[in-house]
């Protein structure tokens, strides 16, 4: 049981390690093929950041632990929301985009709701389901190509490395996600046996904290530096991207037996989803009473599922 939960964190280590090294090379050479800077981290950036999601969705499916590739996602989707922005707003109000507001919460719901009626009615994510998700994935990312360009936010600084610098990064970096994916899933399964839980719970739970580390990690940085204004939209995209990119893919890779059990997972998401909607109606913020609301839910709901 130690060895695994050892091996469990070294998954995560080279996961976050890996995605890091593979973005910014990656970022590196498109820099120098002169692509726009505010694409690059529009759409390379964000897309890395989904990295270990999308690293351990696919590896758990191709090992048959659907469980743990679909729990995976909405667990990250409902540990961002209740968890991540709950402490966030503790910690200080989060001020959120008109933006965010209109277009973004409500697609991030939609998706959200497409995920579970796509279960119930097909009993998997297929093929077809994954290419639609991924269709409109291309459409988020051209929207937010197209915010960007109309904003006045200032795009990231990208580091630029010699071209052996570049290559070593790239297979250090594919090498680690593989890996640290490979670990994170074997590891998972076997404390998941030996809890006698299901993988869908450790899904939920255990993998989904992990590979949601990286953001709690910068949100509770940037709200104790007081840098707190783009915190909700980055969460709310990464939820989008969580669905639409990750399991999009996956599932395009190997079809993904919809467990029932997750329609319940899948309305504490759109719950997640609601009160954000809800707090925030009538203000452009998440205060410290909704933060605490947040913090109530989560606890409550992995309760419920231990």
């Amino acid at each position: 049981m130690i060895e695994s939960l050892i091996l469990l964190i070294v998954g995560f280590v080279l996961l976050v390690r890996g995605a890091d090294a593979f973005v910014d090379a990656a970022a590196g050479v498109a820099r120098r093929f002169h692509i726009p800077a505010i694409i690059i981290g529009t759409t390379l950036v964000a897309i890395g950041t989904s990295a270990p999601e999308a690293a351990i969705s696919i590896a758990a499916a191709l090992k048959g632990s659907n469980g743990v590739s679909i729990g995976n996602v909405i667990g990250s989707n409902i540990t961002n929301i209740f968890l991540i922005l709950g402490l966030t707003a503790v910690i200080g109000a989060l001020p959120i985009h008109k933006n965010t507001k209109r277009y973004e919460l409500p697609f991030v719901g939609l998706v959200t709701l497409m995920l579970v009626g796509v279960g119930i009615w097909v009993g998997s994510v297929s093929r077809v389901a994954a290419f639609i998700f991924l269709a409109m994935f291309v459409g988020f990312i051209v929207y937010t190509v197209f915010m960007a360009r109309q904003s006045n936010d200032t795009t990231p600084e990208i580091k630029t490395f010699s071209m052996p610098m570049t290559i070593l990064m790239i297979i250090a970096g594919i090498v680690a996600i593989v890996l640290g994916s490979n670990l994170t899933v074997d590891s998972a399964m076997d404390i998941a046996t030996r809890l006698g839980v299901s993988d869908r719970v450790i899904g939920l739970t255990l993998v989904a904290l992990g590979t949601s580390l990286p953001e709690l990690a910068v949100c509770i940085a940037a709200a104790l530096k007081r840098e707190y204004d783009m915190a909700v939209g980055n969460i709310v995209g990464s939820n989008i991207f969580n669905i639409l990119f990750v399991l999009g893919t996956a599932a395009a890779i190997h079809p993904l037996p919809f467990n029932p059990a997750f329609i319940f997972d899948g309305a504490i998401a759109m719950l997640a989803i609601i009160m954000l909607m809800i707090l925030t109606a009538r203000g452009s913020r998440l205060g410290r009473v909704g933060g605490i609301m947040f913090l109530i839910a989560y606890a409550t709901y992995i309760i419920y599922l231990i």
